[in-house]
């Protein structure tokens, strides 16, 4: 976003050595991207994968209609003339039937007549028709998979009132998606009709041969005909598919930009707000450090260095394999800790090294380790001496 002149101020103080007071205008500028930020800002940003993953859910994916229209056109056409025999049998079959029926028309009023009539019909043209509905099916299957993946969702499907918006509807009409779909169509007929005018020109001089051919050889002739004109359009429109799937992968990629303020948000969501997490960890911590300070008056010994480390030694005999630290800490905290043994009556011991190795090495709540028995045991037998506990 460009610098824009925010506003003019003028200064009091005038210009020397002309006739004519005149006054400085300094000119003010500033960033409006900065105001932008804080409405939503410019969307510059890569999406995140928790965007993806939503707008993956919501069915938001990039794809293309016009790649399964292609790879229809070829498999169905050049399963059609696969077929065509087979089909061609199936519908002679249909006529002849149906003409024997015709002379049994004196019986249409009886219902058991009109119901095999019906049935029979209808299974007849289901198996004309089941392979090539089975193939379509594959084939969108297929194409969808290989360009958005296993991503079943009925969300989409969904009504959304917002679509009944009259004024949105009129938007979308004369949007670049709507221009860029007309366009699509009107390069998708002139396709079909240079194929076909091509196809039909190549084949005039064999045309005229179809009165001499029999009935099934004529239908496989023109059926070879309509096939090949099909798997052609089919083969043009790949072009067309290519050029859409990749126009529809940029501008998925372009919707699913972010702000800087949009990420913020997101990490809000999903992090928890850092002010937020600031107080629950001040929280914490205080709350451990009340339930350590309430744990000092149960220590036998404060060992100190003695000015920055103060570390609580607890051992009871009995209970205990080895002496427990209830409470550790530097400077504040050290100093709070011989002030609650102080008020306690617990005596307070200075031996800088072993003070330092305890609140290293040992964590509050924790059994000493085996190198320390002998210094600590010291300190407590001459702790014990001091209370007539030994």
């Amino acid at each position: 976003m460009t610098d824009t002149d925010c506003s003019k101020v003028p200064s009091p103080m005038k210009i020397k050595d002309t006739s004519k007071a005149e006054y400085h205008t300094p000119t003010l500028k500033m960033r409006l991207s900065f105001f932008a930020e804080g409405a939503g800002g410019e969307k510059t940003e890569a999406p995140t994968p928790k965007r993806r993953k939503k707008a993956r859910e919501e069915g938001q994916v990039a794809m293309s209609p016009e790649v399964g229209t292609a790879f229809l056109y070829i498999v169905i056409f050049t399963a059609i003339k696969s077929f065509m025999p087979s089909v061609f049998k199936n519908i002679q079959e249909v006529f002849y039937i149906s003409l024997d029926k015709i002379q049994d028309f004196s019986k249409a009023p009886d219902v058991k007549y009109a119901v095999d009539l019906i049935n029979f019909m209808f299974l007849r043209i289901i198996i004309i028709a089941l392979p090539l509905l089975l193939v379509a099916l594959v084939v969108g299957l297929i194409c969808n998979f290989l360009q958005v993946g296993w991503n079943p969702t009925l969300k989409p499907m969904q009504p959304k009132f917002s679509k009944l918006n009259p004024i949105a509807g009129i938007k979308r009409m004369f949007s670049f998606r709507a221009i860029v779909n007309f366009l699509k169509s009107i390069l998708k007929l002139g396709i079909i009709g240079y194929v076909i005018i091509d196809k039909l020109s190549k084949e005039m001089d064999s045309i005229p041969n179809i009165i001499n051919l029999s009935l099934m050889e004529s239908v496989i002739y023109i059926g070879g005909i309509a096939s090949d004109l099909g798997v052609t359009v089919g083969v043009w429109f790949l072009i067309i598919a290519a050029l859409d799937f990749s126009y529809q992968k940029f501008k998925h990629e372009k919707d699913l930009k972010m702000s800087k303020y949009e990420i913020k948000q997101e990490y809000k969501e999903s992090e928890g707000d850092p002010q937020i997490k600031g107080k629950i960890r001040r929280r914490m911590q205080e709350a451990s450090m009340r339930r350590m300070m309430q744990a000092v008056p149960t220590a036998d010994v404060i060992i100190t260095n003695p000015t920055h480390y103060a570390v609580a030694i607890s051992y009871d005999r009995e209970g205990q394999k080895a002496p427990l630290v209830v409470a550790k800490g530097v400077d504040y905290v050290a100093q709070r800790i011989k002030e609650k043994a102080k008020e306690a009556d617990i005596e307070i011991v200075e031996n800088r090294e072993l003070a330092r190795a305890l609140y290293s090495l040992v964590d509050i709540g924790k059994e000493i380790p085996p190198e320390l028995y002998q210094a600590v045991a010291e300190i407590l037998a001459f702790v014990y001496k001091l209370k007539n506990k030994i």
